[in-house]
């Protein structure tokens, strides 16, 4: 029995940091083991490039750390034999790829990201796709532990196996306080967020005028909620208030402020992303600071992301899910596992924007960690005892996310395919100028279709007397910047419902 299983590339490891560093490399993660076993959990290394390791688990060996394919079968056949409860890929992108999952939206305008980047297919038994649509059904507890991309001295990975080994959970009542910053124009969208998370939640700090400085004491809550812009490749976050975009958070000002055990959800774009800052010698990614300084876990996008304004949707839902999950009792790789599940049976098909945040949210973090502390009974049993007890417990609970995830692959539409010929019927094309001129984009502004795929047909009976509400047929999604602003500003998503060649609702999503 195996209840953790710990994954990682030995060559791709030797090669950043040379024999001494994967020795003192091979050392933390041998004591991160030792750890586990104190708290009942038996863990296990596997190296993906180990052949003879690979063959007795009746798994492909990974040769090649930079194939993509290589490490999604590699993985599938660590994970088949072996079964584990908690899944730890050890590594940034440079030593276990992020799956590039084709972005459904790059087609429809001005998203730049033709891939969404992330380690969702490792979370799913299908096999592997560069199709966002082939992975709706998680059934995997997965998180990973990035080293600084390009580094040659490993201080930094063994400074995050140590966070991992060390940790201890809390009283609920140590994370009921919050971190809350938001980009001033999404105010009501981030008050939402957290009145959902958290209750009657106090409102999220405003940039402007806060940032990117904050007290101590403020960044000292044990969660964190962070509703800004990114950009790729910056150790910056920014507010926003009107075409004025000032910082509102720095890899810098985090410095020394962060406490052990902080558990971080993050909208902004790029606020996940494993850019090189070795090569260059700019600041780490602001996600590596909140882990270098004991933060258990980080939920982020690596790519551009979208939110509303002032609702909720896409962006907004995993990351408030992540963190209610935390607040439940969940240990982080559940949380998010939950998190991706919920997104997915919120909605009633997933549309090209759903399909991209669910594919590009990645968890930082050993998913073992339980930040809450579980509840236990007054008698003390052994560790052995409660060792096969919580054994126990987690096979209810991931056999119920099992059939959860088999359930969402078998039965959800989704739209992930752009329709090449399609255009807008005569009837839809006033709807859809007024939708985009609404979102301040231009009446002329081009939409691309999705037609969506898998939707079941109504299964009302005709002695109900009621006839089933058709369901949508495709969507029409574009993507630009509002003629008001900026030409460098944030963009506009603009996505609508079709229902019988008629257009019956849309949603305006910001570029975070």
């Amino acid at each position: 029995m195996q209840d953790k299983v710990i994954v990682t590339h030995r060559a791709a490891l030797t090669a950043k940091y040379g024999q001494a560093g994967i020795k003192a490399i091979q050392a933390a993660l041998a004591a991160l083991v030792e750890a586990d076993k104190e708290r009942g959990l038996a863990a296990r290394i596997v190296y993906l490039d180990d052949a003879p390791a690979m063959k007795k688990l009746g798994a492909p060996t990974l040769a090649n750390h930079k194939d993509r394919r290589g490490a999604k079968q590699a993985i599938d056949g660590v994970y088949k034999s072996l079964k584990p409860d908690y899944l730890l890929i050890v590594g940034a992108s440079d030593v276990i790829p992020h799956q590039d999952l084709t972005n459904p939206a790059f087609e429809a305008g001005d998203d730049d990201d033709e891939f969404a980047f992330g380690d969702i297919p490792y979370a799913c038994d299908e096999p592997y796709s560069r199709d966002p649509a082939k992975f709706v059904g998680p059934t995997r507890v997965v998180g990973r532990l990035p080293d600084l991309t390009g580094a040659g001295e490993p201080s930094h990975l063994i400074a995050l196996l140590k966070t991992a080994a060390q940790w201890k959970s809390r009283k609920l009542s140590d994370y009921k306080g919050h971190f809350g910053l938001s980009a001033a124009v999404w105010r009501i969208s981030t008050d939402l967020s957290l009145d959902a998370i958290f209750g009657q939640a106090k409102p999220a700090l405003l940039s402007p005028p806060k940032g990117p400085s904050f007290t101590p004491k403020a960044l000292g809550a044990l969660m964190h909620f962070v509703n800004c812009h990114g950009a790729v490749a910056t150790p910056e976050f920014y507010g926003q208030t009107g075409d004025k975009y000032p910082t509102a958070l720095t890899t810098k000002s985090l410095k020394g402020k962060i406490r052990n055990g902080t558990v971080a959800s993050v909208e902004c774009c790029y606020g996940a992303e494993l850019y090189n800052s070795v090569l260059p010698g700019i600041d780490i990614p602001i996600c590596q600071t909140y882990l270098r300084q004991g933060a258990y876990g980080y939920l982020g996008s690596t790519t551009i992301a979208y939110g509303p304004a002032d609702e909720n949707g896409a962006a907004d839902l995993i990351c408030q899910y992540f963190l209610r999950n935390i607040l439940e009792g969940a240990s982080i790789g559940r949380a998010a596992l939950m998190a991706r599940q919920q997104i997915v049976a919120k909605v009633q098909q997933m549309d090209p924007m759903d399909l991209k945040t669910l594919a590009q949210f990645c968890l930082y973090g050993d998913p073992s960690i339980h930040p809450i502390l579980e509840a236990v009974s007054k008698a003390k049993p052994s560790l052995a005892h409660a060792a096969e007890t919580n054994r126990f417990r987690r096979s209810e609970i991931r056999a119920k996310l099992k059939q959860t995830g088999d359930f969402l692959q078998a039965t959800k539409p989704t739209a992930s395919k752009p329709e090449a010929r399609r255009r807008p019927t005569a009837k839809e094309k006033p709807a859809l100028a007024k939708i985009a001129a609404a979102g301040g984009l231009s009446r002329n502004q081009p939409f691309t279709a999705y037609k969506v795929k898998g939707s079941p047909p109504p299964r009302l009976g005709k002695k109900s007397g009621k006839k089933a509400a058709p369901a949508p047929t495709r969507y029409y999604l574009t993507i630009g910047r509002p003629r008001s602003k900026r030409k460098d500003g944030p963009k506009i998503a603009i996505i609508a419902k079709e229902v019988q060649g008629r257009i019956v609702d849309y949603r305006i999503y910001h570029q975070r």
